[in-house]
């Protein structure tokens, strides 16, 4: 009787020890590539835990979260004869455990060599101004250079990004002149349109106050009262010439008339009259001896 109770407990401690042998757990992350005879099992094991044959079965985790590998600096030259250094990011994730655990012996690896190539790639096709303004356009096409081989492994490319753009120092000075000089450009641009603007508001202005004398006056009195508003002691008053001018000849015309003895002032001279052309016409030139003309 005791060696049959002997004989039940050893035969359960061997089937724990069978069955803690055979259990794994998978983790959230994680998916599970089981091998039987070292052949892969055409589904792969789902988190939580599962139990394997004991000598028969062999389990390999894949992780299944986006990794993010950074791409090392490329140089090349672009398409428009620039030498440039770039470096990017992939981010990528496994979509099929199974493929990713056969088809490739190490897929991150795989992945990181393929994007180095890709972007140099990218480099030749491309001319400088797209690798420095048009980069949505490069991401999507680098993700699908990348995407196309991964997609056999198993592998899906979430987002390819170019981190930076590095550019010879001479060609960062020569584009920091042309930058300038765009800006001088607009800013003369500009000032020019304000220039145009302000002579066609004052046209406008100098048409209105000569249609109308009393705008004039009304500006002259603003003048005035801007001028006193700021406490000079000097007020200076413009006064029209025209006026001047006026006042002149009322008293040289009041002169002449009380004294009319008095010498004039000289007149400007005047341009000597034009002779007549001789006449080529000789009944012309007879015709004017009988009228008494030279």
């Amino acid at each position: 009787m005791e060696g049959t109770v002997v004989a039940v407990v050893v035969v359960a401690l061997l089937l724990l020890l069978v069955l803690k042998s055979g259990m794994r757990v998978v983790n959230q992350v994680e998916r599970g590539v089981v091998f039987r005879w070292g052949k892969a099992l055409p589904s792969h094991r789902q988190p939580g835990i599962t139990f394997l044959i004991p000598f028969a079965d062999r389990m390999r985790k894949v992780n299944v979260q986006i990794v993010t590998m950074p791409v090392p600096t490329q140089e090349g030259i672009t398409k428009d004869n620039v030498s440039v250094k770039v470096d990017a990011v992939v981010y990528f994730r496994v979509t099929d455990p199974v493929r990713a655990a056969i088809e490739v012996q190490d897929y991150v690896f795989a992945v990181g060599q393929v994007a180095q190539s890709s972007l140099r790639s990218i480099i030749g096709k491309s001319d400088l101004d797209d690798l420095l303004s048009d980069r949505e356009r490069l991401h999507e096409g680098l993700a699908l250079m990348i995407d196309s081989p991964a997609a056999g492994w198993g592998i899906h490319i979430d987002r390819v990004e170019i981190k930076d753009v590095q550019l010879p120092e001479s060609l960062k000075r020569s584009m920091s002149r042309q930058a300038e000089a765009e800006r001088e450009r607009r800013a003369r641009v500009i000032t020019a349109d304000g220039e145009f603007q302000a002579a066609q508001q004052l046209a406008n202005a100098s048409r209105i106050m000569s249609d109308t004398p009393e705008a004039m006056q009304l500006r002259l009195l603003q003048t005035v009262v801007e001028v006193a508003a700021e406490k000079n002691s000097t007020l200076v008053m413009p006064f029209p010439v025209e006026l001047l001018r006026y006042f002149d000849r009322a008293v040289r015309k009041i002169d002449a008339d009380l004294n009319p003895d008095a010498p004039q002032p000289p007149q400007p001279p005047q341009s000597p009259q034009q002779a007549p052309a001789p006449a080529s016409d000789p009944a012309q030139a007879q015709a004017q001896e009988s009228d008494g003309r030279p």
